[in-house]
């Protein structure tokens, strides 16, 4: 069974080995410090705009989803939000584990007044695609840009 939270800075070890072993084909070739990992999410957990969503099964955090609510001055003032980081754990996929945090995020931002949410994925893979049409997202309408820094 799946339990979803927000993520707390406890989660910190568990979302960068999600992270950077079953998210990015590039991970940090640096060592990462685990103190600012967890001071970062410990100011997510507060901030009611920013929302890592941990996905916690056999009491290990084996999914995660990041949704952050922007506040617009269009659309009469109302929010809109952006996905990212959609993680599950290699040996947990095939579960319905991220499609239930990809709803969980949804309805956050519904419950928020969001007129819309954005996702972007680099992933080609049909199965990908057709993972986030299934919830809900479609390839057509805006065109996405990507800058890197």
């Amino acid at each position: 069974m799946l339990t979803i939270r927000k993520a707390a800075p406890s989660d910190a070890e568990a979302l960068l080995d999600l992270y950077f072993h079953h998210l990015t084909n590039y991970p940090p070739t640096e060592e990462q410090d685990i103190t600012k990992w967890r001071t970062m999410l410990a100011k997510f957990a507060a901030d009611p705009l920013y929302h890592v969503l941990a996905g916690e099964a056999d009491g290990r955090v084996v999914s995660s989803v990041t949704l952050i609510i922007i506040e617009n001055l269009t659309h009469n003032l109302r929010p809109y939000a952006l996905i990212e980081n959609v993680v599950t754990h290699c040996d947990f996929r095939g579960q319905h584990y991220a499609t239930a945090l990809m709803d969980e995020a949804s309805r956050i931002a519904e419950d928020a007044g969001c007129y819309k949410i954005m996702l972007f994925t680099g992933s080609k893979k049909d199965t990908t695609l057709r993972f986030y049409e299934n919830c809900g997202f479609s390839r057509e309408g805006k065109t996405g840009f990507l800058k890197r820094l």
